[in-house]
């Protein structure tokens, strides 16, 4: 069975899927069709992989030919972000009655109220909705990407949860808190930029320092924001809880994870998926996340394996953290979840195991069936963040 999938580049959120779905062996063959070279912006900004020892690795810019035919002619294709290539060519494969996905974020992250646009709506259709008849499916990266498409009547009955699947760094996860309270190790990490929220972290700490708890905030990350932010702390006095690194490797950063207690993930509903979430999880954090961040819903039940906050309200964010600071015992019994969560269900191994079980029915000519749980389950349609809440923000990617 050869499997190929087609994106703009690869980088470090795919490659660990593509490399468990090219150490499956046996008859399955894979491949990745990059579309174009990386950009520059996203070379600054660590984005860049090594491709050299990358076999699966087809650059359709240098190899066109032999793109073409692993697009028209294997048992199955996963289209992600297509530019570089033609439209005519995705059409073309989409129309061939062989199995294809889709694999998407949101299409109004900004607001679904711009599915009204006649000429957006008219686009979205060309490129989605004309294939509701033929074997296509939609790979859903985000909780609220379902939604997205049923309103337009994209994919009816096809959609599935999926995701990203970082790379997982072993740097030691040891979390078990003693009886004794001890000082709380805090952690946010990401682009320092509006929609990521990160003044909710500094705010944070004022509250914390004034209700007199013991602990610590390490600021992982650069952007924009970050001289504000600075002196944010600077002017409350804050500099012995609050330390800036700066921008670290993703090793670098697994380790701030793995030496805190919390993370603290406060990006609004413009943050497709938030990759910073597997990893914290991964590392054994019990992350207080941003409810309407696209993974969050997939990857965490509130109260068992982290804790949400609801439609980006401030004070709900505060009084999760604080909870956890009268409740400490369950700040490592929730962390020890949430690297379960991770260990045994959102995985590149598992996503890739998932997928090729459900191709290898379809290919049989079996109705394949989806997972139970995770990568490859069904996605259900959830009502994504309205109108009114798009006024609150400045709702703009950044």
């Amino acid at each position: 069975m050869r499997i190929t999938f087609v994106s703009n580049y690869i980088n470090h959120h795919q490659l660990p899927f593509c490399r468990a779905m090219s150490s499956i062996g046996g008859d399955i063959e894979f491949f990745f069709i990059q579309t174009m070279p990386m950009e520059e912006k996203r070379v600054s900004m660590g984005w860049s992989v090594d491709m050299t020892a990358m076999d699966f690795l087809v650059l359709y810019y240098e190899e066109e030919e032999r793109a073409k035919d692993l697009i028209l002619n294997s048992d199955v294709v996963m289209f992600g972000w297509t530019e570089g290539i033609a439209q005519d060519l995705r059409e073309e494969r989409f129309n061939s009655g062989r199995l294809s996905f889709c694999v998407s974020e949101r299409i109004y992250r900004e607001g679904q109220w711009k599915s009204i646009s006649p000429r957006g709506r008219a686009n979205k259709i060309r490129e989605h909705v004309r294939f509701k008849d033929k074997p296509v499916y939609l790979l859903c990266v985000g909780a609220y990407v379902a939604s997205d498409f049923e309103i337009i009547g994209a994919y009816p009955g096809r959609k599935l949860k999926w995701g990203y699947f970082p790379e997982a760094y072993d740097v030691g996860c040891a979390k078990e808190r003693p009886s004794a309270v001890k000082r709380v190790k805090l952690c946010w990490a990401g682009r320092m930029i509006t929609l990521k929220h990160p003044e909710f972290a500094i705010r944070l700490a004022k509250k914390l320092r004034d209700c007199g708890f013991d602990f610590r905030l390490d600021m992982v990350g650069d952007g924009e924001l970050r001289q504000e932010l600075e002196s944010e702390v600077k002017n409350n006095s804050l500099d012995e809880f609050v330390t800036f690194t700066g921008s670290l490797s993703p090793r670098e950063v697994s380790s701030h994870m793995a030496a805190a207690d919390i993370f603290l993930f406060t990006s609004n509903y413009l943050e497709g998926w938030g990759a910073v979430v597997n990893e914290a999880m991964q590392s054994g954090c019990c992350v207080v996340a941003s409810g309407e961040a696209g993974c969050v819903p997939f990857l965490i039940n509130d109260m068992e394996n982290g804790l949400i906050y609801r439609d980006g309200r401030y004070k709900d964010f505060e009084n999760k953290v604080l909870f956890l600071f009268a409740n400490q015992e369950k700040i490592a019994e929730f962390g020890s979840c949430a690297r379960k969560t991770i260990g045994g269900l959102w995985n590149a191994k598992n996503a890739a195991g998932e997928f090729v079980r459900f191709c290898r029915q379809w290919l049989k000519g079996d109705k394949p069936s989806e997972a139970l749980e995770g990568p490859v389950s069904r996605a259900e349609v959830i009502k994504a963040p309205g109108f009114l809440r798009s006024m609150q923000e400045k709702n703009r990617l950044e």
